[in-house]
């Protein structure tokens, strides 16, 4: 769990339960400043039912979105830990906090500064680097929405284009270029839609107090 939450960083969580002590109660807990729950208390209900999928699907792990109660995104996976016989004693569920700042989550990802021993890194590998987590980026977010039946057509290109923004896309050199062509319209366009999202996020914002 340690090597995981390394590995992820600091937007990844993970939980370890029982499942054969009574109440299946949270064993450990790894890197969750995102989450509110204590060892000891029992899992909730909404993974208890997961587990009974999993049991009676006889699938050892399943990978999905969801969101928190505040309603973050995150991706999940949850992995059964069996003995050697088969039979469940764990459950292992790892939670990546996708709201996070996208430079954040791409920040773990990337070679850190040394201080004793500087580490040489290409400018052109870590542009390439960039470049791939940007596409992985958009093109998920692309399948994601226009998998989802309840936006409308025609407003999905809209909807993508300011989820990408949330994200913190759009901070990254070239990547308004990159969505307009994945999604085949104009740069234009894809700025009116930004301006639109900060339009509608200023009218949303609490009025500042006025100062005598």
């Amino acid at each position: 769990m340690e090597g995981l939450a390394e590995m992820f960083g600091q937007h990844c969580e993970l939980s370890l339960y029982s499942l054969t002590e009574p109440g299946q109660p949270l064993l450990k807990q790894v890197q969750g400043e995102q989450g509110t729950h204590l060892v000891g208390e029992p899992m909730p209900e909404s993974l208890a039912l997961h587990v009974i999928a999993l049991l009676a699907d006889s699938v050892r792990h399943v990978t999905y979105f969801a969101h928190t109660r505040l309603g973050a995104p995150i991706k999940t996976s949850l992995q059964l830990l069996l003995n050697a016989q088969g039979e469940a004693l764990g459950l292992l569920c790892i939670h990546l906090h996708l709201g996070a700042p996208f430079h954040e989550l791409l920040g773990e990802l990337m070679p850190k500064p040394q201080v004793a021993q500087r580490v040489e890194v290409s400018p052109e590998n870590f542009n390439n680097n960039v470049e791939e987590l940007v596409t992985l980026t958009v093109e998920r977010t692309i399948e994601g929405i226009n998998a989802n039946g309840l936006v409308a057509n025609h407003l999905k290109n809209k909807h993508i284009v300011t989820t990408l923004y949330e994200k913190g896309i759009f901070d990254i050199k070239d990547a308004i270029a990159m969505v307009s062509s994945k999604l085949n319209i104009s740069k234009h366009t894809v700025y009116l839609y930004i301006r639109q999202k900060k339009r509608d996020d200023e009218e949303l914002s609490p009025p500042t107090p006025e100062t005598s």
